[in-house]
């Protein structure tokens, strides 16, 4: 994903100029793809009905803490406070009907495509999670259990996989809090291993949107918080998504 965000600041322009000069990037529309209505933007990407399949979603590999914490949040969900994101094998899913802006579309096979959270497709092995978002507080809560297949010291979760886990989470939140849509830069700072089949959670907040740029941090942490795994911040480009022409 960083790499497809610095092939889009190429095609947009040099690169040095996309850092020192971001009027030179197309300036998004008040009225978006998605209009000015947030219940809009939502509604796309939380469709109502659907017949994909939902993967964040409990399951037998889930700890208890993971367990008791998505309830806890899933009970915030019903005051409309916090939304519960659903989870879909490609990102396609989550954008139905809109397209990525013209000069950047790709042809590939739809039906292999996957998000790389979830291209490990036996259940408790690989990427457990799920990710609760507040929107008028534009930020996020993500719960995280790696799996045995994300290992990189023996017993212990592999950072990439925590810096995958968290990406995916800075990318649905800049999507959601600003049509954010491609990672412009990703810094890390691992604090603590974290053990295979053990809950993370990971607090996602946007930090301020300008020049056509969100500014996000998170710091990923047991439950009770008293061990911090990693801190993080990420820049996300925003671009407008475009409605497909009709078939």
């Amino acid at each position: 994903m960083i790499r497809r965000g610095f092939q889009v600041a190429a095609r947009l322009g040099h690169h040095r100029g996309l850092l020192e000069a971001p009027r030179i990037l197309p300036r998004l529309n008040p009225a978006s793809a998605f209009g000015s209505s947030t219940d809009s933007m939502f509604s796309r990407f939380l469709p109502e009905k659907t017949d994909l399949k939902e993967f964040a979603l409990p399951n037998a590999s889930w700890c208890s803490d993971m367990l008791s914490l998505y309830q806890e949040f899933l009970e915030k969900t019903k005051s409309s406070s916090w939304i519960k994101l659903p989870s879909f094998k490609s990102n396609r899913d989550h954008i139905q009907r809109l397209k990525l802006p013209s000069g950047l579309a790709v042809s590939s096979n739809k039906g292999d495509c996957r998000i790389f959270t979830r291209c490990i497709q036996v259940e408790g092995q690989g990427f457990e999670y799920v990710i609760f978002f507040q929107p008028s507080q534009k930020k996020s809560v993500c719960l995280f259990r790696p799996g045995p297949y994300l290992e990189g010291p023996p017993g212990f979760a592999h950072g990439g996989s925590l810096a995958a886990m968290m990406d995916e989470t800075f990318s649905k939140t800049a999507f959601l809090a600003g049509e954010g849509l491609f990672t412009l830069s990703l810094n890390i700072r691992f604090k603590n291993l974290i053990p295979v089949g053990s809950l993370v959670v990971m607090d996602v907040e946007v930090d301020k949107i300008e020049d056509q740029k969100l500014y996000m941090s998170c710091i990923a942490h047991s439950r009770d918080q008293q061990t911090v795994y990693a801190k993080s911040s990420s820049v996300f480009l925003q671009l407008q998504l475009e409605e497909e022409s009709p078939q």
